[in-house]
């Protein structure tokens, strides 16, 4: 299976093998815990078989007894309710710790396995991410991991039935090897019904599993597209879509209930024909004398419990499907390749914020090109960059300009290193963005996009992100983005809640707190992918005023489309179609430059006709 196929096929040999290595890495997560669940077990199989023989000495030495005798003395009832009751008691505290002990391990594997999908999620580039709907990510983290280890809650009942198998097998033959060979014939029954159930079961169960991922993946697309899916009008499609997937979800469903339902007839009856066969020998036994009314109500109590445990030995085998598929999807996860290296070097801390002490990094782009079919993201465009050398200097402000699809977004995305170039490297004040140690540049770069994610949360919370930031400094950002008037006019302030995805912003002023964000922070390299598109024009230039532009406060590089941003540039580089066409001042290019003339003049077009729509 390869890494990256999180949802593919279970192959459908060595089952049993491989399902005892998924539960070997369970075992080893919790080993403790499920010991005593196992001990549980090994304590339930053990009373439970010793309760046949409990029946047999109590209705020898005590009950026939008291037949006889025509009464029920005190002394022999209080025999009876003692070793009754005694075997009674330890089932309980064998049942309890089997199903606690068994719980904990399974809620505890499952919550540990679940940690480290998520961090392999962090771990992973942007690309990888790409190539995996979000829908399916949630499945892999969930459904998926909950599948992988809900083997544990029925498997230590299994090993405890080995134990009380074992102990009833020796019963029975020391009791009466006759009758416990008439007896012993319904295990082989029972386990070749088992065995066709599991080979009935498999697929149709690694089926079901798949398509609750499928329904996982639809949902999650329709509730995150909730926008466009109203906004275009296609409620009744998306409706179709996921009834179709969720349809084939309950016909899966139905075909693993209805082979579970043809089953579990045959199984619940092969242990009543064996009691019958067994009595019908029994009478015949005890008629000769070679047995005694006790051993034959001994050995038929023998068989009715211990056919129970053997169907829960099929609930075990039940599991091994979903187990292992669970599994093979977490583990495409946490195996999957395309982590980014790191090396050990540190960036030199960063200016507060407002500083007038000079800061800024510098970013040097030596032949660097990006290939999204590189990345395996056929969505893209092949060539998003080609051969592109760039330098910015330490507290520089560059504006990025280019038509759509020229390959800014991506220019921006590897100056942060979301992603790395296929060919070429990035440097950041003379280092390899690969020798930087993790989370070196995290520190010192911070990437604004335009499409801004708002938690659901307080404004601290989604300032701060968990970080110990004072207020002072949190209301220094929100000044610097200028959005600490509308904060401060917010009903609580900086504890207001502001819903999911920001639904009570703007989105001037989602975009506002993003850039608040990412400047409480004090970076010393800011990329801005068109973020402040949706703030007006005097806003943005404030805000662009305020963050030093062309001061040395720090190194900005700013995806732009509005003159007023363009003007307050330092440099402007014009890419075109993944190649870096010009660069040099604002006016220096639109002389001699003919593809940077027409996009600017025709953003100034624009801006012009909406502005007399506004009027």
């Amino acid at each position: 299976m390869p890494a990256d196929d999180l949802g593919g096929a279970l192959p459908p040999t060595g089952l049993l093998r491989r399902s005892a290595r998924v539960v070997a890495k369970g075992v080893r997560a919790e080993p403790g815990l499920f010991a005593l669940a196992v001990g549980g077990s090994t304590l339930y199989g053990v009373m439970t078989a010793g309760m046949a023989q409990a029946v047999g000495w109590v209705t020898t030495h005590e009950i026939t007894p008291a037949i006889a005798d025509g009464q029920l003395e005190v002394r022999r009832a209080a025999v009876i309710f003692a070793v009754i009751g005694g075997v009674v008691v330890l089932t309980t505290i064998g049942v309890l710790l089997r199903r606690i002990a068994g719980g904990f391990t399974m809620f505890n594997v499952a919550a540990d396995y679940r940690r480290q999908v998520t961090r392999q999620y962090l771990r992973l580039p942007l690309a990888w991410h790409q190539r995996h709907p979000s829908g399916q990510l949630l499945s892999n983290a969930n459904a998926d991991v909950e599948a992988a280890w809900g083997i544990f809650m029925p498997l230590p009942m299994a090993l405890g039935v080995i134990v009380m198998l074992l102990a009833g097998a020796v019963q029975m033959v020391l009791v009466d090897p006759v009758l416990a060979a008439v007896g012993f014939t319904i295990f082989p029954l029972l386990f070749a019904a088992n065995a066709v159930f599991q080979r009935r079961m498999s697929a149709r169960v690694t089926h079901a599993q798949q398509l609750r991922a499928e329904v996982a993946e639809v949902a999650h697309e329709s509730f995150d597209g909730a926008l466009i899916v109203k906004v275009m009008g296609r409620e009744s499609h998306e409706t179709a879509r996921f009834a179709e997937v969720s349809d084939r979800l309950r016909r899966a469903a139905i075909e693993v209930g209805r082979t579970r339902g043809t089953f579990d007839p045959i199984i619940e009856a092969i242990p009543t024909i064996g009691t019958l066969a067994l009595l019908g020998v029994g009478v015949q036994r005890v008629a000769s004398g070679a047995v005694s009314t006790a051993e034959l109500i001994q050995l038929a109590y023998l068989i009715a419990v211990l056919a129970f445990p053997v169907r829960a030995l099929g609930w075990v085998l039940g599991e091994i499907p979903r187990t292992l598929v669970g599994w093979e999807r977490v583990s495409a996860v946490l195996e999957a390749r395309g982590q980014m290296t790191y090396g050990e070097i540190h960036l030199p801390g960063t200016a507060p914020l407002g500083s007038d002490h000079p800061g800024g990094v510098a970013v040097r782009f030596e032949g660097v090109s990006y290939d999204y079919a590189a990345a395996h993201t056929a969505s893209a465009p092949p060539e998003a960059l080609q051969s592109i050398d760039l330098e910015i200097a330490p507290g520089q402000t560059v504006a990025v300009v280019g038509p759509t699809g020229s390959g800014k977004s991506t220019l921006a995305a590897l100056a942060v290193r979301l992603i790395d170039p296929t060919r070429g490297r990035v440097r950041v004040d003379g280092s390899d963005v690969r020798a930087l140690a993790r989370g070196a540049l995290a520190r010192e770069a911070a990437l604004v996009p335009q499409q801004t994610f708002v938690f659901d949360d307080t404004v601290r919370g989604n300032i701060t992100l968990g970080l110990e930031i004072d207020d002072d400094e949190v209301w220094a950002a929100l000044r610097a983005a200028q959005a600490d008037g509308f904060v401060a006019a917010l009903p609580r302030g900086l504890d207001t809640e502001v819903g999911e995805r920001g639904a009570t912003l703007s989105g001037g002023q989602r975009q506002r707190l993003a850039l608040a964000r990412a400047l409480v922070r004090r970076p010393q390299l800011l990329v801005l992918d068109d973020a402040t598109s949706a703030v007006d024009p005097t806003v943005e230039q404030a805000i662009l005023a305020e963050l030093g532009a062309g001061t040395g406060g720090m190194t900005l590089i700013v995806i732009a489309y509005r003159m007023s941003t363009i003007a307050l540039a330092d440099d402007v580089v014009y890419l075109e179609r993944g190649r870096l066409r010009d660069r040099g001042r604002h006016d220096e290019l639109m002389t001699r430059c003919q593809g940077y003339h027409d996009l600017v003049t025709a953003y100034s077009r624009e801006a012009a006709e909406r502005e007399a729509v506004n009027r």
